[in-house]
């Protein structure tokens, strides 16, 4: 579901500002400390002084607190609101943000005074923060928990909202994408989507169906496709502003359903497999950001789509795949189907796109989930700098990356005696995410390429600040940093 929050830059007072809200939310410093911009307006707006009543909470001015207290503004009871905002660093205020959104859910209009000593980049986190926050989505009717209706943050830059509001729109696409039921996601609703989108982002799109990639030799996202009666798609996408001086090619997994083929799944195992798509909505997502963002680099989207199922035409163990290019893959498990579609879109990235890098998302092992849990991406990368602008980009974004290593002597642990490559590991080895990682590195050519296993950061069981339960659109914001930044 788009944002239903509405978020504004209002040039007004707070005290003024405040007569028409149904709640006022004030900043506070740590020690703590009423933003000085706003204690002059909070003079007897309530019974008790605004440094009374933060002794009597014990409050510390810290990021995700808040103290509560009512007042009267003309015949009726409005809520104040006292925020911390600890050193108002961007982490601190994306925190603040994301708590303060969770306690006006189901409000009106809400007043917000804005932390006053921050910079750009932190009140753009700040703006994350509230939207991101307010988050919610249903099938069939309108959010449960909805966030407030409007959020109208006075004494900031317009343009740090403008920003944080067009991340967050971007992060809700994502997280909408994949929070769609796979009866209704198929290769071609996602494709649609993606194409709808371009039409609005300024972008050009192509699908191919599955005659087309038949045809070109997409082997590995035919094979995968096969056993689903919904075909697969690759889609791209392609941003091209003027002057652009360097290329970037994004490659997402789009398995808009995986049972494990005939290598079944458990029902457990299957109940959040429409979010196996993340990472190819993280990348139509990024897409659809980068105009309004004044990204000055090309970049194409990838977009390899396939629902993986059982039936009398699906892919079996044992069998060989050739994919885009020849490169010959032998299938040893169904259910690691996501590197064969990958596999296709980095070999055709690397021939026919003259990238000057590639980054591929996917949800791909569970191993990288046990590895590094639910807040932390892994990172592989051929290319030191590209591997260090991406760690950076995920520390300023607030989706941390660790990086992972491509040890070479677990090479032999893809090895096939009938193909090129096998797509799974063999006995011994161990380290699943290692091993994908490197089936992918067979295919990306010799230019910068990194690879990114969300299979942890892509799904939530739990609100935790900004984050919602369900699919978190993890990967959406450090891209666009690391786009934004060069």
């Amino acid at each position: 579901m788009p944002l239903q929050t509405q978020l504004r830059a209002f040039d007004e007072t707070i005290r003024n500002a405040a007569g028409s809200a149904e709640a006022v939310a004030v900043p506070v410093r740590p020690g703590p400390e009423v933003d000085p911009a706003y204690a002059d307006g909070l003079a007897g707006m309530f019974a008790l002084g605004a440094a009374d009543l933060l002794a009597h909470e014990e409050a510390k001015g810290e990021p995700g607190e808040v103290v509560r207290a009512p007042f009267r503004m003309g015949d009726g009871i409005t809520e104040l609101l006292l925020f911390g905002v600890g050193d108002g660093s961007p982490a601190a205020l994306r925190k603040a943000g994301a708590t303060l959104a969770r306690q006006v859910r189901g409000r009106g209009a809400v007043v917000v005074g804005g932390p006053s000593s921050s910079d750009d980049e932190a009140l753009a986190a700040f703006a994350e923060g509230l939207l991101l926050a307010s988050y919610d989505f249903r099938v069939g009717g309108p959010a449960k928990r909805p966030g407030a209706e409007s959020i109208s943050v006075v004494n900031v830059s317009s343009a740090a909202l403008d920003r944080g509001a067009a991340i967050a729109r971007a992060v809700t696409l994502a997280r909408d994408l994949t929070n769609t039921t796979s009866l209704d996601k198929t290769p071609q609703w996602l494709a649609d989507r993606a194409s709808d989108l371009a039409g609005e982002a300024g972008l050009s799109v192509r699908v191919r169906d599955e005659g087309v990639l038949a045809t070109e030799g997409f082997g590995g996202l035919v094979a995968v496709g096969s056993g689903s009666a919904r075909p697969p798609r690759l889609i791209e996408l392609t941003y091209a502003p003027d002057g652009a001086d360097r290329h970037i090619v994004l490659v997402g997994k789009g398995i808009t359903f995986d049972s494990g083929g005939l290598s079944l799944k458990s029902n457990e195992g299957m109940k959040t497999m429409k979010t196996d798509m993340a990472g190819g909505a993280v990348v139509i997502a990024v897409l659809g950001a980068l105009r309004a963002l004044g990204v000055s680099a090309k970049v194409t989207g990838l977009v390899a789509a396939a629902e993986n199922m059982p039936s009398g035409s699906a892919m079996r163990p044992g069998d060989v795949i050739r994919h885009y290019g020849g490169t010959t893959s032998e299938v040893l498990n169904t259910d690691a189907e996501g590197r064969l579609v990958l596999a296709d879109a980095l070999a055709y990235a690397d021939a026919e796109l003259d990238a000057s890098a590639v980054v591929d998302i996917a949800t791909l092992t569970g191993a990288a989930k046990v590895a590094l849990g639910t807040r932390h991406g892994a990172l592989y990368a051929t290319d030191e700098t590209l591997a260090g602008d991406l760690i950076g980009a995920g520390k300023s974004s607030g989706e941390a990356l660790w990086r992972m290593p491509l040890v070479d002597d677990y090479r032999a642990a893809i090895d096939s005696d009938i193909a090129d490559v096998a797509n799974a590991g063999r006995g011994g080895f161990g380290a699943g995410s290692i091993t994908a990682a490197l089936f992918l590195r067979e295919f990306a050519g010799e230019r910068p390429w990194a690879h990114l296993d969300v299979a942890g950061p892509a799904r939530a069981a739990s609100d935790d600040g900004e984050i919602t339960k369900g699919a978190t659109g993890f990967g959406v914001r450090l891209l666009l940093r690391w786009l934004t930044s060069a």
